[in-house]
């Protein structure tokens, strides 16, 4: 699985602005840990940003989501954990996080909806290949 993982990494590289270093790998490892597209938008609905991943998913402009937003959704302790574990601060990886997840989650949804098959994060990058 190491050969897809890394195309993962360097698909969702590409995605966040060509950033392939740590904070990519931190997103496909936030996205897995989440129960991947779908759980994360889940997360966001319940913790009162339903409005902002429609917006990412939906046509039209993306509504923004603070670093601080991103770290009470994800917890600070999973968000320290991450950070440290790819050699980041708490802070870079959440305020990289908030400002390439609105884009991401966009192409990851071309269609304007979340596809059947988007559990996982390397199914629904491979599917932005399609």
């Amino acid at each position: 699985m190491g050969l897809l993982n890394g195309l993962t990494k360097q698909i969702l590289g590409k995605v966040m602005g060509g950033n392939t270093d740590g904070i990519a790998a931190a997103a496909m490892e936030m996205f897995n840990n989440n129960g991947g597209l779908s759980g994360i938008l889940d997360k966001l609905k319940e913790g009162g940003l339903g409005e902002q991943a429609a917006s990412w998913v939906g046509h039209g402009e993306n509504l923004p989501i603070s670093a601080e937003q991103i770290s009470n959704l994800i917890g600070n302790g999973q968000i320290a954990e991450m950070a440290a574990k790819f050699g980041l601060t708490p802070e870079v990886l959440s305020s990289e996080i908030a400002e390439h997840l609105p884009g991401v989650i966009d192409k990851m949804t071309p269609n304007g909806e979340v596809g059947a098959d988007s559990g996982g994060l390397l199914g629904s990058v491979l599917g932005m290949l399609k």
